[in-house]
């Protein structure tokens, strides 16, 4: 058993071990979880968190260290939570995403942590909620969250993060299929990178063509901004950062960054309600309760809608 409270401390002050320790109790589902996460609740709030998603071979981990250096100049704690598709053989992540930030690996004031997806659909890890409050706690002004390359329903970042943004790169599919991917429609800032390539202003002009069919944005709504980057090289990293400001201030000003974090919340509650109710059912199998309901159906006295309602009851006042 851990001693969460002298974990929780030192990840307070900046203690990558104790970080990492919290965040494996996160991922483990240990018994221990509860304890942590009230711990960590009144530590919670600080963290401005940005994702950062788009097809594979777009240059998302190249864009996410180019990130970090950028906030680092300008003297924040970076937290990443990069989450790789899962090994088929040991359930883990592959950890290439590490392997490329590994530039930042002997800052103190940058946490990565790779994250395997284990299966989860929505190119984040399930762990990831959970993981990005132990960063938030821990004392990071940004959390940046990569996630696996994202195809049509894979656009679960939208709703972790304070600020989504899209990257494209040239050659990569025209503008049809980039809006079929569905992830232009998650965005609040569209990067255009390796926009040393042919193709960039096209690729650039196309994008805001798409963002444009159907627009019902009022005056004072925020409007997506395109930016090209070279993140290889570090250009045009600087104004992805004030991008990103500029839509947190916009998110500040109007109460949206408040209405985020509570949607954010609300499904975090409905996501573990739904899972310990789901568990709880796992444990009927064999259980007389569910067996009676299936005799009552198969007899044709109750249907399944009612069966189930008088399931989850019993459940809910067991």
């Amino acid at each position: 058993m851990q001693d969460v409270p002298t974990l929780v401390a030192q990840a307070r002050e900046g203690r990558p071990r104790a970080v990492a320790r919290l965040i494996s109790l996160v991922e483990g589902a240990s018994p221990q979880l509860r304890e942590v996460m009230a711990a960590l609740a009144p530590l919670t709030g600080g963290a401005y968190v940005v994702g950062l998603t788009g097809s594979p071979g777009v240059g998302k981990s190249t864009s996410t260290s180019a990130l970090v250096t950028a906030y680092r100049k300008a003297g924040k704690r970076v937290g990443v939570l990069a989450v790789d598709p899962s090994s088929p053989f040991s359930g883990g992540a592959l950890l290439g995403d590490r392997v490329r930030m590994s530039e930042h690996a002997s800052d103190p004031g940058v946490y990565i942590r790779s994250m395997a997806t284990r299966g989860h659909l929505g190119g984040l890890a399930w762990a990831a909620p959970q993981a990005i409050r132990v960063l938030d706690a821990a004392g990071c002004d940004v959390v940046l969250v990569e996630t696996v390359g994202v195809g049509q329903s894979e656009v679960e970042i939208a709703s972790q993060a304070d600020t989504s943004v899209v990257l494209l790169a040239p050659g990569m599919g025209d503008g049809i299929q980039a809006a079929k991917a569905g992830i232009l429609e998650i965005g609040d800032v569209y990067v255009v990178n390796k926009a040393d390539r042919d193709g960039a202003d096209a690729t650039a002009r196309e994008l805001n063509h798409m963002l444009g069919l159907g627009e019902t944005r009022g005056p004072g709504d925020w409007r997506p901004p395109i930016v090209k980057t070279v993140a290889a090289r570090s250009e045009g990293v600087d104004e992805v950062v004030e991008a990103l400001e500029k839509h947190r201030a916009w998110m500040e000003e109007r109460g949206v960054l408040a209405e985020r974090r509570q949607a954010r919340a609300a499904r975090e509650v409905e996501t573990i309600a739904v899972t310990a109710l789901r568990e709880r059912i796992g444990d009927l199998h064999g259980d007389r309760r569910l067996s009676a309901l299936a005799e009552r159906i198969v007899e044709g006295e109750l249907d399944p809608y009612r069966a189930a309602d008088e399931l989850v009851a019993g459940l809910t006042e067991g």
